[in-house]
């Protein structure tokens, strides 16, 4: 039987989650103008009907680390085992199977060069079944990061998400360097964005105090932010895909920022390779799609060429749940 898509509250509380993923539901309530035993109801709801997680994240840009999305072209008996392995693997963020269950897509963000070599030119170049290995490293993020797709459904009105929006901190110098105690927080609200400040404290034996100045220091330098996660297919986009762009240099920065403005793009960066801007789009229908390609990618200047993937299923998003 199929789950009741989200309602206009059910949108705005979720906007909200991914304005301010930690945000009590006293405060997003009172901003919604509902009371407080509707949010957590909703919320509950939307974890079972939507698969709702808040996950913390970090912008691997400020920790002095590289991004890199990798292709992996292997023969369909192995793909799905693949794709599971590299689910697994704490440096991955998304994995996906596109192209027929021939390619296994890999977004990653490896913690030292030796961490990188020893998957892309050790495990991965010797599994007989891979037939080939592409690593683009991301450049430049025109859309992604602390910014999700709910931002685009402007479901809430400016003055709601200023309300919510935690004031930042003047930017810092990268790279950032964390310590132990940064690393133990970070780990348990990567499994849980919402974790409590009762339980960060237990799991990392910090005094709440402590977890409180932390957290609060990680946040306002921006090095980790919440996003939402959460099943396309519940919003109505049951069509998702990976697009290469090969863009003139001269255009690629004017034709990022265009693509960021796009309703359908969740991701958008600019990576190395022959294919140097790469975007991840989701719409309603492959027909949808087509007119999205069409209009809106056949109207960027500069662009040379476009490589369409499609999306057969969603591995991993942010964590790892191999039960759905």
């Amino acid at each position: 039987m199929q789950s009741p898509s989200p309602d206009a509250l059910d949108l705005k509380l979720l906007h909200a989650l991914q304005v301010d993923g930690r945000a009590p539901f006293s405060r997003i309530a009172e901003i919604l103008g509902v009371s407080d035993q509707t949010v957590a109801r909703r919320f509950r709801k939307l974890r079972t009907t939507a698969g709702l997680r808040i996950v913390g994240m970090t912008d691997e840009s400020l920790l002095g680390r590289q991004s890199w999305i990798v292709r992996l072209r292997c023969t369909p008996d192995v793909a799905e085992q693949l794709a599971n392995a590299l689910a697994r693997r704490p440096d991955t963020s998304h994995v996906d199977l596109i192209s027929g269950g021939t390619e296994v897509l890999c977004a990653m963000g490896a913690r030292s060069r030796q961490d990188r070599d020893e998957l892309l030119f050790d495990r991965l170049q010797r599994t007989p079944q891979i037939i080939s290995v592409s690593a683009h490293c991301l450049l430049h993020t025109f859309y992604g990061g602390p910014l999700g797709w709910l931002d685009k459904t402007q479901a809430l009105e400016p003055a709601q998400q200023a309300a919510l929006r935690l004031p930042y901190s003047e930017p810092v110098a990268a790279p950032i360097a964390l310590e132990g105690a940064d690393e133990a927080l970070l780990a348990v609200l990567r499994r849980d964005g919402r974790a409590t400040f009762s339980e960060l404290q237990t799991s990392t034996g910090q005094s709440e105090s402590a977890v409180k100045r932390r957290l609060e220091r990680l946040r306002s330098t921006g090095i980790l932010y919440f996003k939402v996660q959460h099943d396309r297919e519940s919003l109505g986009h049951g069509i998702s895909a990976m697009l290469w762009l090969t863009v003139a240099p001269s255009a690629l920065d004017a034709a990022g920022r265009k693509l960021a403005e796009h309703h359908e793009v969740r991701f958008a960066g600019a990576t190395t390779g022959q294919a140097n801007l790469v975007a991840t789009v989701a719409t309603s229908s492959t027909s949808e799609l087509y007119t999205y390609l069409s209009e809106k990618i056949g109207g960027l200047d500069g662009v040379q060429v476009v490589e369409t993937a499609l999306t057969l299923r969603h591995v991993k998003q942010l964590t790892y749940e191999p039960s759905r």
